[in-house]
């Protein structure tokens, strides 16, 4: 938490003068999609609100709209907590995906577009070659938000991205991370050649059987043997 904390400083300048809790809360779930924050883990107040430089009350209430979003949980006398969503969440999180992403991929994309989705692929890629993990589940984040973006909807662009930070969340259980991410860092270049191809039919075929493949995966973890 501290390092987290620490590392939080250096996000004050995206607050600019009037720092308010909508600006606080975009940092906080950037951070989270980003995997700094672990589901359970406490929030400190004070730390939090001295890194970022602001008052208790603007902090409280970007957690507050944190909360709305399923991504934190207040306990009573007990403080705000990362949520963990559960696998009935994960359900409708792929059930949300399948409606954004299906649409996005049949969307023909200009080259600015492809090269910002095609940025994410290499990032994923670049990271896999370093064995950071946290890295790749960032770059797919970023990956599937670009991929969104196709659709050149501000309000489904802004929906995609709660969407992506609470499924961070989901993340976290998955006790090897390499093993999840690992087969995705192929399959996203392979969506990318068939959306840059212009065969949308094909794919979005292979995006359904791709979030099938993933919703399997985490749907799993949460099963009472494991």
């Amino acid at each position: 938490m501290d390092n987290v904390v620490a590392d939080l400083s250096q996000d004050r300048p995206r607050l600019g003068r009037s720092s308010t809790a909508e600006r606080v809360a975009d940092i906080l779930r950037d951070r989270i999609s980003e995997g700094f924050f672990p589901p359970g883990q406490r929030l400190s107040e004070e730390s939090i609100s001295e890194a970022l430089g602001v008052s208790r009350n603007t902090l409280r209430e970007a957690f507050r709209l944190l909360g709305h979003e399923r991504l934190l949980d207040h306990r009573l006398n007990r403080g705000v907590f990362v949520r963990l969503p559960s696998a009935a969440d994960v359900s409708d999180l792929y059930r949300v995906r399948r409606v954004l992403e299906g649409a996005a991929v049949r969307r023909t994309p200009d080259e600015t577009e492809l090269a910002t989705i095609g940025e994410a692929v290499r990032d994923a890629e670049r990271a896999a070659a370093k064995d950071d993990w946290q890295g790749v589940g960032t770059a797919n984040i970023r990956f599937h938000q670009a991929l969104v973006s196709l659709i050149g909807s501000p309000r489904i662009d802004e929906a995609m991205r709660q969407l992506l930070a609470e499924l961070r969340l989901v993340f976290h259980v998955m006790e090897n991370p390499r093993a999840f991410h690992e087969p995705f860092v192929d399959r996203n270049r392979t969506l990318l050649e068939l959306i840059g191809s212009g065969g949308s039919d094909a794919a979005a075929a292979y995006l359904d059987d791709y979030l099938d493949h993933a919703e399997r995966l985490l749907i799993h973890a949460f099963e009472p043997s494991r």
